[in-house]
């Protein structure tokens, strides 16, 4: 479904991926971990042409992505949560929703049932249902995380980047966001997870890699990695990667 291979990215003259290779295969979540500066937020960026990559490749489904401007790569059907949240501030939940869903009003992407999508989206997120009419930025971090998962979700995308979704957030806030990702792998949705919590997000995932300055330092079922002597030393000591 989503596969990099040999994937380089810099900012500048800073080199900050150096040959990476990962798959996101349909219907599969798969993590991405690694400790602050290793590169993960980067290689997002990169996949979603948030940054031109310097080398390598990034294919969509078979079809070639590979440093396209960041409207095509969603159009293609890349939606992307990004760290930070970056909700539409001065606008409704709804429509910040509906935003998500704008490449299928202009038949971009397959139009679908959108009103169905939307009312679904929020019984996903409740939290946004009792707040549908709300203004964004008058909803707490945890809320306006959860609102630019749902605004992903709302494209119907082929796969869904979701780059720290639990940054900044009181735990009840981190449980609920990783139910939320449980719930939307279950159905099927394919995803790439970056996430700080590594424990969290080894114990929902099927697949993992983790990244150390700019490179794949190990990867394999998530299972295995949560047991892996290698990475629970460096990442799984306190439940939280550091």
């Amino acid at each position: 479904m989503l596969n990099i291979r040999n994937l380089h990215a810099a900012y500048g003259k800073v080199d900050v991926l150096h040959g990476i290779s990962l798959e996101v295969p349909k219907g599969k979540l798969v993590t991405l971990i690694g400790s602050n500066g290793a590169g993960k937020t980067t290689t997002m960026r990169a996949i979603s042409g948030m940054v031109k990559p310097r080398g390598g490749s990034v294919t969509l489904d078979g079809i070639d992505i590979t440093g396209l401007d960041a409207h095509r790569i969603a159009r293609a059907g890349l939606a992307h949560s990004p760290e930070g949240r970056r909700v539409f501030a001065t606008m409704s939940v709804t429509d910040n929703l509906l935003l998500g869903a704008f490449p299928r009003f202009t038949r971009a992407r397959p139009k679908g049932d959108i009103g169905g999508d939307l009312e679904r989206a929020l019984e996903l997120f409740p939290r946004l249902k009792e707040r549908r009419a709300q203004l964004a930025g008058t909803l707490s971090g945890g809320e306006q995380q959860m609102l630019a998962m749902a605004r992903a979700v709302m494209m119907n995308p082929e796969v869904v980047l979701l780059d720290e979704p639990s940054m900044g957030l009181a735990p009840i806030l981190v449980d609920e966001v990783f139910r939320i990702i449980a719930r939307l792998k279950a159905e099927g949705v394919t995803m790439l997870l970056v996430e700080q919590f590594a424990q969290a997000a080894l114990h929902v995932a099927d697949y993992g890699y983790v990244l150390e300055n700019g490179r794949i330092a190990v990867h394999g079922p998530a299972e295995s990695l949560k047991t892996d002597p290698k990475v629970v030393a460096a990442y799984l000591g306190g439940g939280q990667a550091h």
